[in-house]
């Protein structure tokens, strides 16, 4: 049974060719090839793995026979591709369940949900990054916006990262920004900032407005709104609400403004109940 990553034998090999040509660590390369499984929950075979990870062939197939006989990875038997297994979802959301902080935002997300009739969703400040942790889906018909959670979120291009980012100066948000990057134009909407004066003016309105709106920004026909979550003088979370641009309108999103701020306002009041939240205030 492993009990570690050092546990692996990976650890143990002697240097070789492999080894010398991939110099990151195992730990570093499995974090890499279960990020890459992530995204692709139909499996991808050993050899797109190593292409994807760059990483050789011979340590991609040590490190996901490794992953697999830990329970995190397993092989479909029709075409071997290699898939995640639930195991790294459950520890998750056992991890989330143990913080305390979807129950205690849960209902304030669902009544927000079922006002604007769209997505609305919690992120939690997490080192440098937001993650989506928490949703409710209030559109009922017709289009649905309703993007994969748990993933960071770019901070230049969406209304999460642009309401984060206007809680903090200018010297402080473009930090960020530069350690994430801009992103491929081509990854995000037409209307994405490339440059940190485009960026700079967003942060601004969102500062005057207190909170933030962007649309064609972070996907195509895309619109969303988001507001921080403040405790103590400290963000440690942003609301949001997103949803098609055909239905999240200037006029729109100018309805749902105090809405969504309560509701902000709301999750970092109970916040204390959270022992993720309470960290994050400290």
């Amino acid at each position: 049974m492993l009990t570690g990553w050092k546990d692996f034998p990976i650890w143990k090999d002697p240097i070789d060719a492999d080894s010398i040509a991939d110099m990151s660590s195992p730990v570093e390369r499995a974090l890499k090839v279960v990020e890459l499984l992530a995204g692709h929950p139909q499996g991808m075979p050993l050899s797109a793995v190593a292409t994807a990870t760059d990483t050789p062939l011979s340590a991609t197939h040590r490190l996901l026979a490794e992953l697999l006989r830990a329970g995190y990875v397993r092989q479909l038997r029709d075409q071997g591709d290699y898939v995640l297994t639930i195991k790294l979802a459950s520890l998750g959301l056992a991890y989330l369940s143990a913080t305390g902080m979807v129950d205690i935002a849960q209902p304030a997300l669902d009544r927000l949900a079922q006002r604007s009739q769209e997505l609305v969703r919690l992120a939690v400040v997490d080192g440098d990054e937001l993650v989506f942790v928490a949703k409710a889906q209030g559109a009922t018909r017709g289009l649905r916006y309703d993007p994969d959670m748990g993933l960071s979120v770019r901070l230049s291009c969406s209304a999460a990262g642009h309401a984060w980012l206007s809680t903090m100066s200018d010297e402080q948000a473009l930090a960020l920004v530069a350690r994430q990057g801009f992103g491929k134009p081509e990854d995000y909407g037409p209307r994405a900032p490339t440059t940190i004066s485009a960026l700079r003016g967003h942060l601004r309105a969102a500062r005057k407005r207190g909170y933030a709106t962007i649309a064609d920004m972070f996907a195509p026909a895309m619109a969303s709104m988001a507001a921080p979550v403040v405790c103590r003088g400290t963000a440690i979370g942003v609301v949001t609400i997103a949803g098609p641009m055909v239905r999240m309108t200037d006029e729109k999103m100018a309805t749902l403004d105090e809405a969504l701020c309560e509701t902000a306002a709301e999750v970092a009041s109970l916040s204390a109940s959270s022992s993720l939240f309470r960290r994050r205030a400290a």
